[in-house]
């Protein structure tokens, strides 16, 4: 038995999803359509019945009205016609039976009726050789009982067709049912057919650029499985961008390590041959293949913190940004000591905290500071203020330097981008990509703009707590 179990449990998961419930749909539908046919046979069957009762009682008040003298009777007939009743009286006394036998049987439940020990009753019996219906009643005021019979074979030949009737039309249903369940199934389940398809192409193909074809036009439905197919295509699209922004930063990374570690390759074997070089060449060389070790290294963490789209919620605590702030402020003076920074902190925005985590935020702030300062003439100005907005804490970070050309703006926060003035400066271009995904994980606005009177400003808006 449990292996029978089993065995359907393992036919119902293999089955596709689109027979299951065309099965299901089916055997629904069929279920009701062979219910209604069986109550409506058992209702027909029970009226027709009931009406040859009726006439029964109505035949047998009528008889019972004109025997009020007559004494025991055999049956007059044998049933023979079929809408002539037959009737007999028998007495409740089997010594006043009289001297023809009985047409109908006359057991002891009719000797009981006949006494009144038993109430009137119908019967279903057989009599020469033809169906009949009986009903056995008291007759008033006199120990006998009142038999009237009438054949049944009109009915049971109704009853028949009727069974006949019902069958055809139920196993018409089943049929019915059948094609609706495929038709439902197939007209429900088209939009998780297509997303089924798309699905396997593009896991055949690893091309994420394939949609859903979705219903367009005044008749367009707005359904559940409109909604996940939507919801699929938007999932796609974001899968798209993310395999596109990750092959991109693969393409660009590799880019970017490649010069350097060319470097470091020729450092390397002109160090190897040490003995050949003066010593003068060969502190060159190795004080570059030490600053070229830092930029890789530098470019290789900065590379690892962009692969981390979010930040570890167990390290995020309240902080205040004017803290932060002041600290970035004294270590940018010190890494930049020809550059003039200078702080300004709104009293309203002094003790504000927001949720986030220090390490990431000091290092925002500082890639924007860095950013400024290699941007700024020497002894230019650096400012950077902090001020209180409605619902959230505004930073601005101000140079003086060339500004952003208008070209150059919409990709400030590309990673790898490099303006055409900034191609000869120092760094990897992470630095400002870096700074908007640290931003965006804190739930913080990062734009830049060009600054009036010349410049950039790059402008940090934190939700306050």
């Amino acid at each position: 038995m449990s292996s029978r179990r089993s065995l359907g449990a393992r036919w119902r998961r293999r089955r596709p999803l689109r027979t299951r419930l065309a099965l299901a749909a089916s055997a629904a539908v069929a279920l009701v359509a062979v219910g209604v046919c069986a109550a409506a046979f058992v209702i027909i069957r029970y009226q027709m019945t009931r009406q040859l009762e009726l006439h029964l009682t109505q035949t047998a008040t009528q008889l019972t009205q004109r025997a009020r003298n007559w004494g025991p009777t055999a049956g007059d007939t044998s049933c023979r016609y079929q809408a002539v009743p037959c009737m007999q009286i028998v007495p409740s006394d089997p010594a006043r039976d009289p001297s023809r036998p009985y047409a109908l049987p006359a057991g002891d439940a009719t000797r009981q009726v006949a006494g009144g020990r038993h109430t009137a009753y119908y019967s279903e019996l057989t009599v020469a050789g033809e169906p009949v219906r009986m009903f056995t009643t008291k007759l008033p005021g006199r120990p006998e009982a009142l038999q009237v019979a009438l054949r049944s074979d009109t009915v049971d030949r109704g009853v028949r067709q009727a069974a006949w009737a019902l069958s055809a039309v139920g196993g018409a249903g089943v049929l019915l049912a059948a094609a609706l369940g495929y038709w439902v199934s197939r007209t429900g389940l088209a939009p998780v057919a297509r997303l089924t398809a798309t699905a396997e192409r593009i896991s055949a193909t690893r091309d994420a650029r394939h949609r859903i074809e979705l219903p367009t036009g005044p008749q367009a439905r707005e359904d559940e499985i409109t909604r996940l197919a939507t919801s699929f295509n938007i999932m796609l699209g974001e899968l798209e961008q993310s395999v596109t922004a990750q092959r991109r930063l693969v393409a660009d990374a590799s880019h970017e390590l490649r010069t350097p570690l060319t470097a470091l390759r020729t450092n390397a074997e002109l160090l190897a041959r040490a003995d050949r070089l003066t010593d003068a060449q060969r502190d060159r060389a190795a004080a570059a293949l030490g600053r070229q070790l830092r930029e890789v290294t530098t470019l290789v963490n900065d590379l690892i913190e962009l692969a981390r789209d979010e930040e570890p919620h167990p390290l995020v605590e309240q902080v205040r940004p004017a803290a932060l702030l002041e600290h970035a402020v004294t270590a940018a003076r010190e890494h930049w000591p020809q550059i003039t920074f200078t702080l300004s902190t709104d009293t309203a925005a002094a003790d504000i905290t927001v949720p986030g985590v220090p390490p990431r935020l000091a290092r925002l702030l500082s890639n924007l500071l860095d950013n400024a300062a290699k941007f700024s003439p020497p002894e230019g100005p650096v400012e950077a203020e902090l001020s209180r907005v409605p619902g959230a804490v505004e930073l601005t970070i101000r140079d003086h330097g060339p500004g952003i050309a208008p070209a150059d703006l919409p990709h400030v926060f590309d990673r790898f981008y490099r303006a055409q003035a900034a191609r000869a400066l120092p760094g990897s271009g992470l630095g400002l990509a870096m700074a908007r995904q640290i931003a965006r994980a804190h739930n913080a606005d990062l734009t830049a703009e060009a600054a009036l009177g010349g410049g950039a400003l790059f402008r940090l808006r934190v939700p306050a707590a």
